[in-house]
């Protein structure tokens, strides 16, 4: 019986959200609030008992690490954002944040994006097959690309014909990149249909 009558809501939920295709209209929105709100709900849960009670609370009440009320302190004072008349105390806390989070993006871009593509750009040319020919493309792509980004120089004659190439594979790499976020739309819809047909109408078999 719960099995069913969570099919049902489910299903009454997924007709609210499509209904938006035909207008703006209170079932939408009150499916809206609903997933926003058990959502808002979820993560302070979550946040409570996977982050401040394990990494917070209990090392300092079970071990003794006095050390972490600093970062405590930091949080708390992130709060007096609401208030208006202590928010500069804010100040610190988005400042302290900001300037790790820059350092970790530049090592974590410079770890996970820049020095893998230069090791995928690094590739053999040896020999006349087809694994040859695709090492050629990509690093002719990828040379190419860096011009089109190169502005110190006008883009003429062969420095403009090679800034128009990597243009053009950079149009193809938007392409494929808009087709994968398409397909995995698309995925999505798919799973929504076959479970109003099969699991809630049981048309499907």
């Amino acid at each position: 019986m719960a099995t069913i009558i969570g099919i049902w809501i489910a299903a009454g939920l997924t007709l609210f959200i499509y209904s938006f295709l035909y207008k703006d209209n209170h079932f939408y929105k009150f499916a809206e609030h609903l997933y926003v709100g058990i959502t808002a709900g979820y993560w302070l849960i979550y946040t409570w008992a996977y982050t401040i009670q394990p990494m917070l609370l209990d090392p300092i009440i079970k071990n003794k690490e006095f050390i972490l009320i600093i970062p405590a302190f930091f949080g708390i004072i992130m709060l007096t954002r609401w208030f208006p008349s202590i928010s500069w105390l804010s100040r610190w806390s988005i400042a302290f944040t900001v300037g790790i989070g820059a350092g970790l993006g530049v090592t974590g871009s410079i770890q996970g994006f820049i020095l893998p593509q230069l090791r995928s750009t690094i590739l053999p040319i040896t020999g006349f097959d087809f694994a040859t020919f695709n090492n050629l493309l990509i690093i002719f792509g990828v040379i190419t690309t860096l011009v089109y980004f190169y502005f110190s120089k006008e883009h003429r004659g062969v420095l403009g014909q090679g800034a128009k190439i990597g243009m053009t594979f950079i149009m193809i790499a938007f392409g494929a990149s808009f087709g994968y976020t398409v397909m995995a739309r698309i995925s999505l819809l798919i799973g929504r249909i076959y479970f109003l047909m099969f699991d809630w109408l049981g048309t499907i078999f």
